[in-house]
Order: C-alpha cells, then structure tokens, then sequence
C-alpha cells in the first residue's frame, strides 16, 4: 500500500495515539491472559511449579517453553511488562493484515488492498479480544503467516535458505502452541523434508530448554504436570460458550462427551479427507501454498480442543481469499457469503445484549459461519480458481 509520505506520518500518528489513549483508558485494567502467563514466567525464573491447580480458571496451559517467553517480562514491573505486550500483539496483528494484503498478490493490488480491509473489519472484534487479553495467538500466528510467505516465495524460486526459514517459524509457533502441529500431516503429503528437519530440531531444543531453570529431571516433571494439567482441566471447557471448536459444538449440542467424541471423529476424518483432495486438486496449479495454507489456518480453531473465539484471527488470509473471489459467485451466494460475514462481525456482546448472545455463543453459531467458508475455499480450489 503506498500512501504520500505525510498521510503516512498522519495515519501513523492517529494510530499511535489511538493505542496510547486505548491502553491507557482500557486495555492497561484488563490484560487477564497476560498476567496469567506472567505469573508462569516468574513461577519459572524461580524454578517453582508453573501448573497449580489453585489457579482454577487461570491455569496456565501453554508449553514450558512458552514460560521462557514471559521469563523476561516477569523481571519488570507488571505495568511496563504489559505495555511491551501490547506493542508487541499490535506490531503482529499489524503484521498478519500487511502479510494477508501481500500474499493476495500484486496483479490486483486495490482488489487485494480492499478484501484485506474488509477481512480485517469482519474479524476487528476477534482482535481486539485478542488484545484486551493480552494473548499469544497473534504472535503466533504471525509467525505462520512468515512461514506462509516463505513457502511461497519457495514455489516461485527454490531455494533451501527460505524452507528452513519456513520450517524454523513453524517449528517456533508449533514450540508455543501445538496447535500449529496442524500443518505437520500437510509437510508429509508434500513430501518437504527441508522444512520438517529444522522445525524438528527447534522442537528438539523447546523441549530440552526448560532445564536451565528444572534441571534435566525436574523438566520431564514438568512436561508431565503440563499434560495432567492439560487432561483435567480441557474436559470441563469444552461446554464453556466461547470455545468455538467443533468438539466443543457437538458436547454443547450433544451434553453427551462420549458421543460428541465420537461425531468429533466422524468430521475430523471428513476434514482430514478434504484437505487431502484440495492438496491433490491444487498439483498442477502454478502457486497452491497460499490457499493450502490459508484453509489450515482457518481450521485450527476449529480443530483444537480449546479453540477461543478469538483464535479465529488465523482465519484472516481465509475470509480476505473469499472477499477477493467474492464476484466469482452467484449473485444469490454473493448475498449469502455477505450475510455469514455480517453475523460474524455483528456478533457482539454490546449490541445482541447478553441473553442473546449467550444463546448464539451456546448455539456454536460462530462455529457454522466459520464452517461455511471451508466449503466455500473447497468450492474455490475444485473450480480451480484458488
């Protein structure tokens, strides 16, 4: 996007401003997340247990590794540690639009520009959650993103230094959130063995690393509290209305855990079924990564366990794809796609009230308009437009 150099400094200048005033008014009382991940980081400076069960709902519930992250915050005052935070989920979420609208192309760069801004519109209430709890996902997923550009600057001219760049973003996202590991069955079916053996060996070394502050026994134990914490605290989110995975729509549905499992299993297999056929649809397509990626990361709130409506920030390249083929639809599903993304937008708390939202939340509504653009990037790929 290219803008004269003083309406950039203008732009830049309001948008500063705006996060100051943000911070300040709102986002400085409130923070939850972060301040949960700020007491592992100090829990873990000091070599103390990071999951307690005291903790409740505010259990930790990310990696050790993820700790180490907070461990330098966790020297600074809680005030000054969360204002680093917050630069730093802005900077990413600011990255994940630039890489959305570079990653659309440049043969069309005003229909790439207006899909990316209309994308971000829909999903602004998933980010400014993000924000006001100062999470993690953003970070991440511009690390996707990262390794999204690389793979496809990869498919444009091979080159070994991007694929282990690309495997070494994911292997760093994937060491913060397993949830990344969606893209692992994607590398063996594309047969990328350059990407997997960096990403392996950052695994490797997020594994190991806790033990500067463990000691080598003391970090299998905690590798272990972390999966018991994991196994006895997810059971009991998964009827929580803001959790928007497909598991925790069919126990919300169902209020029966075994048969949500089991209906959970039947369309993960459908899913896992349907990423296949797109990978294989998309061989003799000039540059199919971009797509591929993009239905991942629309997926993972959708297939994690504990997917928060919030994690659906990832989907951002996904819902700018489909703005940016929107034409190459019937009008009649032109005017369906539009209405699926104003109920995604409009969803919120302030403006359906609470009874009403708490129904459409309990619903798994979210869930369904989310599902709806996987068929649509289905429809896409088998047309052979993406």
């Amino acid at each position: 996007m290219r803008f004269p150099r003083r309406s950039a400094l203008l732009w830049i200048i309001v948008a500063v401003s705006l996060s100051a005033g943000l911070f300040v008014l709102k986002i400085n009382r409130d923070m939850v997340d972060f301040g949960v991940n700020y007491a592992a980081g100090d829990r873990l400076i000091h070599g103390e247990t990071i999951y307690r069960t005291s903790d409740e709902h505010y259990q930790f519930k990310y990696a050790p590794f993820c700790a180490m992250i907070y461990a330098p915050l966790a020297l600074l005052p809680p005030t000054a540690a969360r204002v680093i935070w917050y630069v730093l989920v802005l900077a990413a979420t600011a990255g994940l639009l630039m890489s959305t609208y570079r990653l659309l192309g440049s043969k069309n760069p005003c229909g790439a520009r207006t899909a990316t801004i209309l994308a971000a519109l829909v999903l602004a209430k998933f980010f400014l959650r993000e924000v006001q709890l100062g999470q993690i996902n953003a970070i991440i997923t511009a690390l996707l993103f990262g390794m999204v550009i690389h793979l496809v600057r990869d498919e444009e001219k091979r080159s070994k230094g991007r694929s282990v760049l690309a495997g070494f973003l994911w292997g760093l996202a994937t060491a913060l959130k397993p949830y990344a590991l969606i893209f692992l069955p994607y590398f063996l079916l594309k047969r990328r063995w350059n990407i997997l053996w960096p990403a392996l060996l950052v695994l490797g070394v997020s594994l190991i690393a806790p033990s500067a502050y463990y000691g080598f026994n003391g970090n299998l134990l905690v590798h272990e509290e972390w999966i018991s914490s994991l196994s006895r605290s997810t059971p009991a989110l998964l009827d929580s209305q803001d959790n928007v995975s497909l598991l925790a729509m069919f126990t919300k549905w169902t209020r029966d855990p075994g048969l949500a499992q089991m209906l959970f299993g039947i369309i993960l297999l459908v899913l896992i079924l349907t990423v296949y056929m797109f990978v294989r649809r998309g061989r003799i397509l000039p540059a199919p990564a971009m797509p591929e990626a993009a239905l991942l990361l629309l997926l993972i709130p959708l297939i994690s366990p504990l997917g928060w409506d919030y994690t659906f920030i990832s989907s951002v390249l996904a819902v700018a794809l489909v703005f940016r083929h929107l034409p190459a639809f019937p009008k009649i599903v032109q005017a369906g796609l539009i209405i699926n993304f104003a109920v995604i937008g409009l969803s919120l708390y302030d403006l359906m009230g609470r009874k009403a939202y708490a129904a459409f939340m309990s619903a798994s509504a979210l869930t369904l308009n989310f599902l709806l653009l996987v068929v649509v990037l289905v429809v896409l790929r088998w047309t052979r437009k993406i």
